[in-house]
């Protein structure tokens, strides 16, 4: 099967050879057709089997198709993703797809200056990428309309709701013409992601490239069982000793990011930062000396588990392992691209029992264990897992341990106030 053979427009095909692009993959295959048609499209892929031309191509398609001579243009085609990072990257891919076309795009998001962003929405854009917070923001200033918008894509859906999205979803929904073409791609589809799906979608076509939640299958994937103390040390072993380049490691929290990143640092390792509390500009700083090679190892949040487009990437840790078992799958997806091999390696110590069985759930299979000599598990250590964001010896007051013994899950409240936080470190200017 060729690009050519599932109907896209000659400009489109220029772009897409001029990228170097020859046979759509499995999720472009299934997913360009119906949207060709019109038909609103649910679709489900693993991380970097191309969903972001799954849907930019057809979009970009049917606007050139049905293009209008107007004095000023208003938004016909609008793409929300959950983070900046993510919308930069989807920016990125309308412009270079769109090279031949009389298309106009722009992006917008928190964190930086609005002006320059104000700017160019003033031109008119016919695809506008953008992330909750800044939209409903301008939104709210009269600086953009969305009254006109024929195409409405929402990406990452399922990290657009573990955010805590879901209200602003809802109104920018309110904000468009009841009559448009809807499209939701996403890793993971959830029953509460399915749910939201088939009360925005009118008669939606489902597609879906491999099994739901699976991890890639060209990625190898290890765990080394180490007491809590010793991972640094043995993550700066191993990247040391097994001279690795190019390396991305996920932390739990904003403060252990850093806290690693400084320490590798000091031990020789370039390293930089990537979380919620970086400026965005330090943010887009740290991503283009990791893909240039200038930094060595990128310390990440969950904000860098989707949509960060890293070719070729060998070599994914996770510090910490993600008290939510798909964020496992979205994390080691970084590696294992476009069919290159991968490896993936978690540092699991006693508290992260749970959330490991939990994983091998999710994933179906048994992921090999290893321990290294001089990095042991502590054998004393409890297997009680923590809440996310507290340390082991706080909160442990006297009859804290009845209350919270056998929860393997945060709370839903637990749950909703970290992603109120998120949201508000992630879109809000």
């Amino acid at each position: 099967m060729s690009f050519k053979s599932l109907g896209l427009s000659e400009p489109l095909l220029k772009a897409i050879q001029k990228k170097g692009y020859e046979t759509p993959s499995p999720i472009q295959a299934k997913a360009i057709p119906p949207v060709l048609e019109g038909k609103d499209v649910l679709a489900s892929a693993q991380t970097g089997t191309g969903k972001t031309a799954g849907f930019t191509l057809p979009l970009l398609h049917l606007l050139s198709s049905n293009s209008r001579e107007q004095r000023h243009r208003p938004v016909r085609a609008l793409i929300l993703t959950p983070t900046r990072e993510l919308a930069a990257q989807v920016y990125a891919n309308v412009k270079e797809y769109s090279e031949f076309l009389n298309i106009r795009s722009t992006v917008i998001f928190g964190g930086v200056n609005q002006k320059p962003q104000v700017n160019k929405l003033s031109q008119g854009v016919d695809v506008l990428v953008a992330t909750p917070g800044r939209l409903i923001d301008l939104e709210n200033q009269g600086v953009l309309s969305l009254s006109k918008v024929e195409i409405f894509v929402l990406d990452e859906a399922d990290r657009m709701l573990d955010m805590g999205f879901l209200r602003d979803i809802e109104r920018v929904m309110k904000l468009m013409p009841a009559k448009r073409q809807n499209l939701m791609f996403s890793a993971t589809f959830s029953k509460d992601i399915k749910k939201l799906a088939y009360s925005i979608l009118n008669n939606p076509i489902q597609v879906e490239a491999t099994p739901e939640n699976t991890a890639v299958e060209v990625i190898e994937q290890k765990v080394y069982r180490v007491a809590k103390g010793k991972k640094t040390g043995l993550i700066i072993k191993l990247i040391s000793e097994g001279d690795w380049k190019q390396v991305l490691v996920f932390t739990r929290t904003k403060h252990g990011a850093n806290k690693l990143c400084k320490k590798m640092i000091s031990d020789g390792i370039t390293a930089a930062a990537i979380h919620g509390n970086k400026s965005q500009g330090a943010r887009t700083k740290a991503l283009a000396g990791f893909k240039n090679g200038s930094v060595r190892v990128l310390v990440a949040t969950d904000i860098a588990a989707r949509g960060l487009d890293i070719p070729l990437l060998p070599h994914v840790i996770n510090f910490e392992l993600p008290n939510i078992s798909e964020d496992y799958v979205h994390r080691i997806g970084r590696t294992g691209r476009a069919g290159a091999s991968g490896e993936a390696i978690s540092l699991v110590s006693a508290d992260e029992t749970t959330f490991l069985r939990d994983i091998e759930k999710l994933i179906d299979m048994k992921i090999k264990v290893e321990i290294l000599e001089g990095f042991e598990p502590d054998p004393n250590a409890s297997t009680e897992p923590i809440k996310p964001g507290q340390n082991r010896n706080q909160g442990r007051g006297r009859g804290s341990n009845n209350r919270n013994s056998g929860k393997t899950k945060s709370t839903s409240s637990d749950r909703n106030k970290s992603r109120s936080r998120n949201r508000n470190n992630d879109s809000r200017r």
